[in-house]
């Protein structure tokens, strides 16, 4: 009965969620078909290559790529968008987002995601979805969308309205509401009083313990729409009542969720700051370690080993810190910790050659600003142009999308990106993209739309997630 009325509430959350945005937004008119665009700009970058391409072009008909790269032949009869003295880019990716989600004011969250109705989540999103794609990331992997044991999917839901057009945004792979220990970084419950919320959750709610449970928490993800599955398989900065590094599954439970994850061919995530965590989740086989503070060198060279990638999500804790008195003391302490300990492990990842890609952990901050993560790799000794392949090829092998995404080559998807000057030179020119195409559609070709201001209610949709 229990599970009938859940999948009742996702079916109607679904419908509320495709309805109010089908009347919120206007769809950009489409090109026709068989129209060649191409795209010129003193520069390119290709995704993968060491070097930019002087004078590059990039030919775009339907939503693929036909050509790319210096001086390309533009056809007669082509729409030509020049660009200028900037540099085009394959669409940015980011790898660790929470789309649906604010917690840029902790407090006032935690509150708020206990008033707000399920309708007013589904169009409260839109315009983070937005402020996203034109900030040039038409990609991103939403590695949770929990929120107190609402199962409303918003995060499916989203998805598939981006997919089918209705919204504006990026494309969207989704991890649902993740998996994580009872009194873990997962579970909403810890630092609520005692049964405040009803029965102690459940594999329904992403709590599980036992390798049994675990198996069963995966399957339950990946039936409601999960495309990745994401763990937290250590304590967290934004938990109330754990520790930051400590250990909360069992190496039996991660071999069983790696296992599960895999047999069901979704790629697994795993919200990971401590070494021993860490070490554990690599042995299991995980494809990406999400944050990873306190990752000793030993550790890093078991990732490049097993070619694990490890997603940092340095602007999470810089967020923090510049407003760390806004924080509760216990999350305080924690935090520096993480901090303290981050830049470190990343110039030992650099050193020892583990695969990184880009993701920022968008929700801690305000959304539209991911790109700010590019500064602050490079600042850790990342080359500029090792800090753009990891959001391009690093971030499409990560996701499974290479064979589509992540270069500009012919027989690519056509997410396409331009940014002022030389971003090797300047790497901050990533924050100043001024042309946004996605699927061979013109998202942005100039200034960015400018955000409503929000309304005493919509200042009420906020939403909380244990991310960082």
């Amino acid at each position: 009965m229990e599970r009938n009325l859940i999948t009742a509430s996702m079916k109607f959350t679904h419908f509320i969620f495709l309805f109010t945005i089908a009347l919120a937004l206007l769809i950009e008119p489409a090109i026709a078909a068989d129209q060649i665009i191409a795209l010129k700009a003193a520069r390119l970058f290709d995704g993968k290559s060491r070097t930019l391409t002087q004078n590059g072009v990039v030919l775009v008909q339907g939503d693929k790529i036909t050509d790319a790269g210096a001086n390309v032949a533009v056809p007669p009869g082509a729409q030509v968008i020049d660009l200028g003295d900037a540099t085009l880019s394959p669409g940015f990716m980011d790898a660790h987002t929470h789309l649906t989600l604010d917690l840029s004011n902790y407090q006032a969250a935690r509150l708020r995601e206990l008033q707000v109705s399920t309708s007013a989540k589904a169009y409260s999103v839109i315009p983070a979805a937005r402020v996203t794609v034109e900030a040039g990331f038409t990609t991103v992997r939403d590695v949770g969308a929990r929120t107190y044991r609402s199962h409303d999917y918003i995060d499916v839901s989203l998805r598939d309205a981006i997919a089918k057009g209705i919204v504006v945004g990026p494309r969207m792979f989704v991890a649902t509401c993740g998996i994580g220990a009872t009194g873990g970084h997962f579970d909403e419950a810890a630092g609520f009083r005692d049964g405040l919320f009803g029965p102690e959750p459940d594999y329904t709610d992403g709590i599980a313990d036992g390798p049994d449970a675990v198996r069963k928490a995966v399957r339950f993800e990946v039936r409601n729409g999960a495309d990745v599955i994401k763990a937290a398989v250590s304590g967290g900065v934004l938990s109330l009542t754990d520790e930051v590094d400590v250990p909360q599954f069992t190496p039996p439970e991660m071999a069983a969720l790696v296992d599960e994850a895999h047999r069901l061919r979704k790629k697994v995530a795993v919200h990971c700051h401590g070494d021993q965590a860490g070490r554990e989740a690599i042995e299991a086989g995980v494809d990406s370690i999400e944050h990873g503070s306190f990752l000793k060198p030993e550790t890093l060279t078991l990732m490049k080993n097993k070619g694990t990638f490890l997603t940092p999500t340095l602007m999470a804790a810089e967020y923090i810190k510049g407003k760390l008195d806004s924080y509760p003391p216990a999350l305080q302490a924690k935090a520096l910790a993480a901090l303290n300990a981050r830049s470190d492990m990343f110039r030992n990842a650099l050193k020892i050659g583990v695969k990184i890609s880009f993701g920022t952990d968008a929700a801690v901050f305000p959304h539209g600003q991911n790109a700010k993560e590019f500064k602050l790799m490079t600042d850790l000794g990342m080359a500029p142009i090792d800090a753009l392949k990891s959001a391009t090829a690093n971030d499409a092998e990560l996701l499974g999308v290479a064979q589509k995404l992540g270069m500009l080559e012919t027989g690519k998807l056509a997410d396409v990106v331009a940014m002022p000057g030389d971003p090797t030179q300047d790497i901050t020119a990533t924050e100043r993209v001024s042309f946004v195409m996605k699927e061979g559609k013109i998202i942005r070709n100039g200034p960015a739309t400018p955000a409503p201001p929000k309304t005493a209610q919509q200042n009420g949709m906020d939403e909380v997630v244990a991310g960082f």
